[in-house]
């Protein structure tokens, strides 16, 4: 940017090739014409929007649990950057130029408490998804009042249920009533638990597909 001082012309107003002329606050500047805008993103780039926005608009939902219980926290970096991060590289595939979630891959926590020992699911009738695990109460850094908690997402409709304290470790099972939109859907569920200081979780197992009856 220059600042015209004298000159046959005065000061001009507007573009000139690639110059523009203004007057400011009484004074007549000349600075080059501003660039082009952003070049058009390539293939990859596009690629990379698309797999961020996917990953973004589907932990959303999450960030209250993940900002607690994903890993440990870095600098600048979050524990909801880590989800992402991490669900970017370890649970996405690209299927005919599309980006998919791998969701037997995907993380709802990351820590590390002891996890479930032997867990498993079904869907019953009237909607209910029923859930057991084996004792392992006595190893590790495990407790009886370990908190479980069941996390339920149905793609076709782009929707989490996440039950919180539904059991504690020492219970051996737990029961939840799904909702009443969910009925005839798929839903992928996930289980966690969390220590009653809620200060560490373990990382969540995928505990399968289903169909709610």
């Amino acid at each position: 940017m220059a600042t015209i001082t004298k000159g046959i012309l005065g000061g001009f107003s507007g573009t000139v090739g690639t110059v523009v002329g203004v007057n400011w606050r009484g004074k007549d500047i000349i600075r080059s014409r501003p660039k082009a805008g952003a070049r058009t993103p390539t293939e990859k780039q596009l690629m990379q929007q698309m797999k961020f926005s996917l990953v973004v608009g589907f932990l959303q939902p999450l960030k209250p649990v993940q900002q607690m219980y994903f890993g440990a926290a870095s600098g600048a970096r979050s524990r909801v950057n880590l989800a992402v991060s991490y669900t970017i590289s370890e649970a996405l595939q690209v299927v005919n130029d599309i980006p998919e979630l791998i969701y037997n891959k995907v993380l709802i926590t990351k820590g590390d408490l002891l996890g479930f020992q032997n867990v498993e699911a079904a869907t019953q009738a009237a909607g209910i998804l029923q859930m057991t695990w084996e004792d392992n109460t006595t190893q590790g850094n495990a407790s009886p009042a370990d908190v479980v908690n069941v996390v339920c997402y149905c793609e076709e409709l782009s929707a989490f249920e996440i039950y919180q304290g539904v059991a504690s470790r020492a219970d051996l099972a737990a029961s939840v009533a799904l909702p009443v939109y969910f009925s005839g859907k798929e839903i992928q569920v996930w289980a966690y638990m969390n220590n009653s200081k809620e200060t560490q979780a373990c990382s969540s197992p995928y505990l399968g597909s289903f169909t709610v009856q």
